[in-house]
């Protein structure tokens, strides 16, 4: 099943499936299963054509997912960076823009280790 531009697992229970979408978490599934009346232990490849309908549609009128959620993401980066907002300039660094300490960890953000003062002097 297609939805959102994302094939769903068929072997997997329609709730974790759901979370294949970017933008829908564990809690956005259930909420979306209980609206459509789908039961979550069911899975993926057990549903009918018309349950498939009701998830999309639900999904269309109610959430923001996949390319337009990336893309609002991007752009509300860019308006940071654009005014200059201390947000937008740790962004644009590539540094943690949400106060977190940058001495000793932030190793995701920051990449591996450069080394200093490695170089010895010949003597």
């Amino acid at each position: 099943m297609r939805i959102a531009g994302i094939d769903l697992p068929r072997n997997e229970r329609v709730e974790i499936s759901l979370t294949r979408i970017f933008g829908i978490g564990r809690t956005i599934s259930k909420k979306i299963l209980q609206e459509t009346g789908i039961d979550p232990n069911k899975k993926s490849r057990d549903l009918t054509d018309e349950d498939g309908v009701k998830l999309r549609t639900v999904i269309d009128r109610d959430l923001k997912v996949e390319g337009d959620l990336r893309r609002e993401i991007s752009m509300n980066i860019k308006r940071l960076q654009d005014i200059g907002s201390y947000r937008g300039l740790r962004h644009r660094s590539r540094l943690p823009s949400r106060g977190q300490r940058t001495k000793t960890n932030a190793r995701t953000r920051k990449g591996p280790r450069k080394a200093i003062g490695s170089m010895k002097k010949k003597g």
